[in-house]
């Protein structure tokens, strides 16, 4: 998948919450399973996008 499709993906599903762009852990999943794309490649577009994790599966990030 082209990066700036995954990108456009990515952006769709984050919500805003005090002014910031937020993606639930498990959507990151979700996404990625729906979308065969690897779950790091999902994790590297928040990270350069600043969009942070919320709602942690593992309770790594609150």
């Amino acid at each position: 998948m082209e990066k700036d499709r995954l990108l456009e993906i990515v952006l769709a599903a984050t919500t805003e919450r005090d002014g910031r762009k937020v993606l639930a852990c498990a959507e990151a999943f979700s996404l990625a399973a729906e979308h065969g794309v690897d779950l790091m490649d999902i994790a590297r577009i928040c990270n350069t996008h600043s969009i942070k994790f919320v709602h942690c599966q593992l309770g790594c990030f609150r």
